[in-house]
């Protein structure tokens, strides 16, 4: 199975949450790095292992920035990493997949089930190197509070100052493996 790794300067992870019940923001990783055993022939027989350097985070909003990486959230200087390993892949269309896999914050690890939409290859010449190199964007939706994300704040009407549920979305090039 071919061998693919995450391009670092085209893959990132994103997340939207509810602010206040009743806007989105939004936060990126912008450091991620894998492997990806891919062939586009057989989809169903890849592989995917994935980190997220947690300290990457940028929300574009400095004192929110140290607020998510503090202890009240992702407690950086105690889980650096958010990782994910995929279990099994099912293939739902020409260029979409399911990943199964289990994603891994603040040291709690659970299930998730990744929407996937591929793109490729795409090859090029570069340094007297050619390139094969795959586009993927992967969705899914989880509990925050499933990977003991709790803090949050009672509002009015029965509201809470942040959303329980992150919308995460990985956009990722992946480029072969020259063996």
């Amino acid at each position: 199975m071919p061998r693919f790794n995450l391009d670092p300067d085209h893959t990132s992870a994103e997340f939207n949450v509810r602010h206040m019940m009743v806007t989105w923001v939004a936060g990126q990783f912008s450091r991620v790095r894998g492997e990806l055993r891919f062939d586009p022939l057989d989809v169903a027989a890849s592989s995917v292992e994935a980190e997220i350097e947690v300290a990457s985070l940028r929300t574009g909003v400095e004192r929110r920035d140290k607020d998510l990486l503090s202890p009240n959230y992702f407690e950086v200087d105690r889980y650096p990493t958010i990782a994910f390993r995929s279990t099994r892949v099912e293939v739902e269309g020409f260029n979409d997949c399911l990943v199964y896999g289990e994603l891994t914050i603040k040291g709690v690890t659970r299930p998730v089930t990744l929407e996937v939409r591929f793109a490729g290859p795409a090859r090029f010449q570069d340094d007297d190197r050619l390139y094969t190199t795959y586009g993927f964007q992967a969705k899914t939706l989880v509990n925050r509070e499933d990977f003991g994300l709790m803090t949050n704040l009672e509002i009015e009407n029965r509201g809470f100052m942040v959303g329980k549920h992150a919308h995460l979305t990985i956009n990722a090039e992946a480029d072969l493996i020259e063996e």
